[in-house]
Formats: C-alpha cells, sequence, structure tokens
C-alpha cells in the first residue's frame, strides 16, 4: 500500500507570522506538525528546529528499521525511533530556549512514522492527530493540557474543567525542559484510512467529531485547504496547518491488504468485546494490541494444559475452544471469551486445559508483556488491573456466594460496577443498566 498526502497551512486572520511549521518525507514515510510558541522569533524558530531535528534523525537511522528479522521487532524499532526523534528535538529546542534572543522557545510536536503498514505517532503538546475509518473518528493523541489531563486521569469532569482559566494551559511540551515525555502510539494502517495532523489553531474550530468526519471524506487533496477555510470562517485567530494522509491500497496487494483488514478488524473488536477492556479508547485498544501476539491453533491442539507454568492471558477472536478439569468437560469457550488472567498476577500452575474444537484464532499477552503496557501508561494498566480485580471479584461471588433470597436479590449485577478512577468520576452503573 502507499500513502497519499497533502499539506497546507495558513497565518490565520489576527496573526503576522506562522509559527506552525510541517514537513511530509514520504520516502521516509515521515509526517510531522509543529506548533512554535514563545514569542514571534521563538516560536518561529523553535518549530522549524524541532522540525529539522527530526527529519535528521530518521533521515540518519532509517536504514536501521530494516536490521530486527520479525515484522514484530521492526513494529517496535519504527516506535523506538519516532520516540527518539522527538527527544533529540526536544533536547534541541531547549538549547535555543536559553538563548537571550530565543528565550521561552518552545513547541507542540505530532509526528508519524510509517512503514510495512504499521504507523508510530510520537506526540507532545496540544496539535492532535486523529484517524477517520469505518465511519469513526478517533483522536489518537491526547491533549497533554490541564483541562484533557484533568478528565483522562477522572479528577475532574469536562463541564468542571471548562470554567478554570488555565484549562489550556500546556502541561507538556518540547523545549521548555531538558527532557520530556513522549506519547508513543503503534498501531495498524488499513487501506481507506484517513489520518489527519493538525495544530489547535484548526480542531479548535471544530465542533463535533461527527463534523470533522464528514469534512475528512472525500478527494484527499481538497481537504486541508477544505479545513483552513472552515476554520478562517469561524474566527481564524490562530496559526492554521493541516497534514492529512490517504492509505490506499496498491493493486498487487489488494488480496493480501483485504486479509490483513479482517484481521486487524477482528482482533480489535474482539479486545472491544471483552470486559477488562470495556473502559479504553481506540487509541488505548490500538496501544494495548501493539501487545498481543497473534497464536493459531488446528483442531485438537491443546492452547493450554492443566499444570503447566505458562503466564499469559488469551482471547479468543475465531473458533471455540472446549475446558477440562481433571479429564471432565466443563465448559466451551465462544469467540469473544478470555482465560488464563490469573497467570499475569500469580505463579501458580494451570487449573484447566484448554483445547481448539475447530480452527483458532488466539490473542495472548505475555505477563512480561503486560508489565511493559503497565509501565508504560500507568493509566491504562490501572484501567487494566480494575476490571480485572471486578472480574476476579464477580467469579469468587458466583462461586461462593449462597443463592440470594428473592426478596433481597443481592447479586452483582443488582448492584453494579464502580468505573475505574480514571472514567471522568462516573457514577456507579445502576442496577438497571
Amino acid at each position: 500500500m502507499h500513502i497519499d498526502c497533502v499539506a497546507a497551512t495558513d497565518v490565520g486572520r489576527e496573526r503576522d507570522h506562522n509559527e506552525d511549521s510541517h514537513l511530509v518525507v514520504p520516502d521516509h514515510g515521515l509526517y510531522v506538525m509543529c506548533d512554535g510558541m514563545g514569542g514571534h522569533a521563538a516560536g518561529e524558530v523553535a518549530s522549524k528546529l524541532a522540525v529539522d531535528t527530526i527529519h535528521t534523525v530518521i533521515d540518519e537511522y532509517a536504514s536501521d528499521l530494516d536490521n530486527p528479522d520479525t515484522q514484530e521487532g521492526r513494529a517496535r524499532a519504527l516506535a523506538s525511533l519516532i520516540r527518539s526523534a522527538v527527544e533529540d528535538a526536544n533536547r534541541a529546542v531547549h538549547a535555543l530556549s536559553r538563548s537571550e534572543k530565543t528565550f521561552g522557545a518552545g513547541t507542540t510536536c505530532t509526528s508519524l512514522l510509517v512503514r510495512e503498514g504499521k504507523a508510530a505517532l510520537g506526540h507532545v503538546g496540544d496539535s492532535r492527530a486523529y484517524l477517520a475509518r469505518d465511519g469513526q473518528l478517533h483522536q489518537l493523541s491526547l491533549d497533554h493540557t490541564f483541562a484533557a489531563e484533568a478528565v483522562a486521569k477522572g479528577v475532574m469532569t469536562e463541564e468542571e474543567v471548562a470554567d478554570i482559566p488555565e484549562a489550556a494551559y500546556l502541561t507538556r511540551a518540547v523545549g521548555p525542559h531538558p527532557s520530556v515525555v513522549v506519547d508513543t502510539l503503534l498501531f495498524d494502517l488499513l487501506p481507506n484510512d484517513t489520518l489527519l495532523l493538525c495544530s489547535d489553531g484548526l480542531h479548535g474550530y471544530i465542533e463535533s467529531d461527527e463534523e470533522l468526519l464528514e469534512r475528512l471524506d472525500g478527494p484527499v487533496e481538497e481537504i486541508p485547504e477544505r479545513l483552513i477555510a472552515l476554520a478562517l470562517e469561524r474566527g481564524g485567530e490562530d496559526n492554521i496547518t493541516a497534514v492529512v494522509l490517504r492509505v490506499v491500497a496498491d493493486e498487487d496487494d489488494e488480496q493480501a491488504e483485504a486479509h490483513r483488514t479482517t484481521q486487524v478488524a477482528a482482533d480489535l473488536e474482539a479486545l472491544r468485546h471483552i470486559d477488562m477492556f470495556g473502559e479504553l479508547t481506540h487509541a488505548e485498544l490500538s496501544r494495548v494490541a501493539q501487545f498481543f501476539s497473534a497464536q493459531e491453533f488446528e483442531e485438537g491442539d491443546a492452547i493450554l494444559k492443566q499444570g503447566e507454568d505458562t503466564e499469559s492471558l488469551f482471547i479468543l477472536v475465531e473458533g471455540q475452544a472446549r475446558v477440562d478439569r481433571d479429564g471432565d468437560s466443563i465448559a466451551t469457550l465462544p469467540p469473544g471469551s478470555h482465560f488464563g488472567e490469573m497467570a499475569l498476577l500469580t505463579q501458580r500452575p494451570r487449573t484447566a486445559t484448554v483445547t481448539a474444537l475447530e480452527f483458532c484464532r488466539v490473542l495472548e499477552l505475555e505477563r512480561e508483556s503486560f508489565y511493559e503496557l503497565a509501565q508504560q501508561d500507568s493509566v491504562l494498566g490501572v484501567k487494566f488491573l480494575w476490571k480485572l480485580a471486578q472480574t476476579l471479584s464477580t467469579r469468587l461471588d458466583e462461586s461462593y456466594s449462597p443463592p440470594p433470597k428473592k426478596d433481597i436479590g443481592r447479586t452483582t449485577v443488582r448492584y453494579g460496577m464502580f468505573p475505574s478512577p480514571f472514567s471522568k468520576r462516573q457514577g456507579a452503573s445502576s442496577p438497571d443498566e
């Protein structure tokens, strides 16, 4: 497959200079959007320096992406390289920010590195990356503002934070400090995907996801100017930049891409319908998916065996499996089932054997991969563990609690489940939900 990309920028109606910088390097699959800050000279120079530094790093090390033997290894290298490039940009801009003429220089940075059907996002600040796929819009980046982080951590609701003057303050940017934490996201690109990298001078004027989704439709060459015209019409108080990518399947690869699309969609759908991942956004699901490995089993194959010491969680994406304990069949698992989750927490031997009843496609999350996931994203790790604890609590209730009296109806469903602390401070689900 290949990428069609069109980018455009505009100074806006209020500014006399443009502090946005962007970069499109199709040969490297590199797409960058930076929004400078810190005054007339500082902002322009900071965003341009960040873009140029990222370009230099990718140009120097792109050939190393071919070194890993496996596709999974090359994908991990892709994410590592874009992270390193943005970190190098931070060091360069930080040095600039110490200069008298450009004191306080900084910039946001939203960048994509694309290779072998994978995209690695490197992000700092409040510029944004969006993905339009199958009639749905997903914000892939998290705004590093006081408002966005307060909502994401469950400290405040969107309504509460809207009344705070500091809501738009950046909590993270490229340049102000010697080092910066770069958000990275590795995800699959599929034919007909449309991606948008944009500054807040554009997304600040978009009224809803539905509106943006509609405006990302149509010929890719028309989209950036159309989005800029919308921002200008609604005020244009800031610089406006849009970098739009459209994924196109090559004719020779259409069949292979169609098969890959089916598998990626099935994997994400399986994760989405697992209760343990019920609170996750599309971006979070995509991050989780990259830590799973896919396994295939034929009829009669043992997915795991009673007494063994394997340490993985399994999700059954396709096919059915039978659960046996001490030679007795105790359950049949349909697609979407998960099993083996206790191995993420304990080293006890497996208590049952799970055997494929037909061809099965299974996603496996090893304990070390789970630890890595939780270390990279603590909020995501807590969401996962919260749901896992609730799942185990429910099973204990069902296993050891006596049958409820009819007049009390004391069941887990009756009392509901509290959402995690990061669920925008929602209340517990009601008994009727």
